[in-house]
């Protein structure tokens, strides 16, 4: 299986996001390239998920249907040819990182899917749902990793 190189120019991986990117912050959704997607693609998944909150993994953003031609998104924009599903606090697009106070940084991995075909997902999915449905159809994919912490 190929890898997509998947970058953001607001933070590298492994290192902390911004409160721009943050819930409590002005919550814009980060900028994010990617190369690497192989031809035969169908379309792109884009999920950011939170492994570490206390009630199990988080969705902070689910993307279906990205341009497999497209190479990134600017921040605060759904990526192009994409449709924003209803993230873990209940609103469709970016909903970013909040942990709770005190806690040990979290991890929010940025993981792009490129499919072989369009996949079918809840409006509202969970984390292991979308792991679920690009598993049938993964031909390539990246990850970026940021922390976050309050």
């Amino acid at each position: 299986m190929t890898g997509i190189q998947l970058r953001s120019n607001a933070f590298n991986d492994h290192s902390f996001i911004a409160r721009r990117y943050a819930y409590e912050g002005p919550n814009v959704s980060p900028p994010l390239t990617w190369s690497g997607v192989p031809d035969d693609a169908a379309e792109l998944v884009l999920l950011c998920e939170d492994p570490d909150a206390p009630s199990g993994t988080f969705a902070h953003w689910v993307v279906v249907g990205i341009d497999p031609h497209s190479d990134g998104v600017e921040a605060g924009h759904c990526p192009p040819g994409g449709t924003e599903l209803v993230n873990g606090y209940g609103q469709p697009g970016w909903g970013g990182p909040h942990p709770p106070p005190g806690d040990d940084a979290h991890h929010y991995f940025f993981r792009l899917y490129a499919l072989s075909e369009p996949c079918v997902l809840p409006d509202a999915p969970r984390a292991d749902q979308v792991h679920e449905e690009v598993e049938k159809r993964r031909i390539a994919d990246g990850t970026l990793v940021g922390l976050y912490q309050r």
